[in-house]
């Protein structure tokens, strides 16, 4: 076991809205892990393989990167907040998301789960822009993270606030006893996640351990009431950037740990039972295969733009530095796109941007969403039906 249970009472509440037996004081254990700074272990050279061959293949993928590509970073990043968010029962696809988001550009409305997505998007854009560019990352950078994750959530009031409760997994909604995990009890957790800040500041593990790590040992701690699985996965890629390995891609490896969602769980849990090389070659598999996935994908999207560019050299064929091309380089990053949008994209004047449009969707590229001429949306023509089989980790098919 990595830490040590602690013997916790839960106090009688007669006033407690629930059944009866669930009023009554109990005892419970809860789970204090053992710091990760100055952790000792060793991998065997199998596990050790798994994970050069991960780190390999994150940095094959970065290697790529220009900033011509940079719509596509996007792309992955967003692939990922919805992978991320799709494991803790937000059921929003990657083409409904789109579209509704091209209606909240437009200043229409959008549902609750679209704006608590959007919000994950948004909370990772900060876990691999602003915590993994501080000299050290510290425990505000985290709650920053968790803060945009969870201001459009239904309980937003959490946002932003390290737990004074006891939290639990699994059991009853009204006392940890017979829970499934206790983590930490609250006065335990200010210390834990000092560790934790620690960890990622440092160079003792290789990147992809140290991520493995990083992530397990938040999910530990559990240091809010919600939205731990999402901000534990951004950290993810907070300690993969400030390690050099993605400096640009962000690899989906959510789209791959929510595939096989409960052998993801057996991992975590084979992390707190000490199992550690469990845990690591499970993500450093999830890793790589994510990483190929990426690649796959960026390949694919490069190879539809071509298609899209020479639609318009055939159709149009407008000048070299037509708006037009503009509007398609940026396509992977606004797989449905409105006027506003693409002007604030690409940097282009209105009457430019609306001409572009009308010769992207005569020669193809672009197809409107509805014939109304207020509030105007196009989608990316081949895009969403590509990006689909992203979201699921399903490779793209070759030819």
């Amino acid at each position: 076991m990595r830490g040590k249970l602690v013997s916790q009472t839960w106090r009688w509440n007669p006033v407690l809205h629930a059944p009866h037996r669930y009023r009554k004081a109990c005892n419970y254990h809860a789970f204090i892990p053992d710091a990760l700074s100055g952790s000792e272990f060793t991998l065997s050279s199998g596990v050790a393989a798994t994970v050069a061959e991960a780190e390999r293949a994150i940095l094959t993928l970065n290697a790529r990167a220009d900033s011509a590509l940079a719509p596509l970073a996007r792309l992955l990043l967003r692939t990922e907040s919805i992978a991320s968010s799709k494991i803790e029962g937000l059921q929003f696809g990657i083409r409904q998301l789109a579209r509704s988001e091209s209606k909240l550009d437009a200043g229409g409305m959008a549902s609750a789960t679209v704006l608590e997505v959007l919000g994950n998007i948004e909370a990772m854009q900060t876990a691999v822009d602003e915590a993994s560019r501080a000299e050290r990352i510290e425990v505000r950078h985290v709650v920053e993270i968790h803060t945009k994750l969870m201001t459009n959530a239904p309980n937003a009031h959490v946002a932003g606030k390290i737990r004074v409760d006891q939290n639990w997994i699994g059991g009853n909604d009204y006392n940890p006893c017979g829970a499934d995990f206790v983590p930490p009890p609250p006065e335990a957790v200010p210390e834990a996640m000092a560790d934790l800040c620690a960890a990622v500041a440092s160079d003792e593990f290789s990147p992809v351990v140290q991520a493995a790590l990083v992530h397990a040992q938040f999910e530990t701690i559990h240091p809010f009431i919600d939205g731990n699985g999402r901000t534990g996965r951004a950290l993810i890629h907070v300690a993969l950037r400030r390690r050099g390995m993605a400096t640009h891609y962000v690899p989906p490896i959510s789209v791959v740990l929510g595939a096989h969602r409960e052998r993801y769980i057996e991992g975590l849990t084979a992390f707190r039972d000490g199992r550690l090389e469990t845990w690591i070659e499970q993500f450093a598999v999830a890793a790589g295969q994510s990483a190929a996935l990426a690649a796959g994908y960026l390949k694919a999207v490069a190879d539809l733009m071509d298609s899209w560019r020479d639609r318009l050299r055939q159709g149009a064929a407008p000048r070299s530095d037509a708006a037009a091309w503009a509007v398609i380089d940026v396509l992977p990053a606004h797989p449905v796109i409105t006027a506003p949008v693409a002007e604030a994209a690409t940097g282009r004047a209105k009457s430019a941007i609306h001409h572009a449009i009308d010769q992207l969707a005569a020669c193809g590229v672009l197809e409107p969403l509805s014939s109304s001429k207020r509030n105007r949306s196009w989608e990316a023509v081949g895009l969403l039906d590509l990006l689909e089989g992203l979201e699921v980790g399903r490779l793209p098919s070759v030819g």
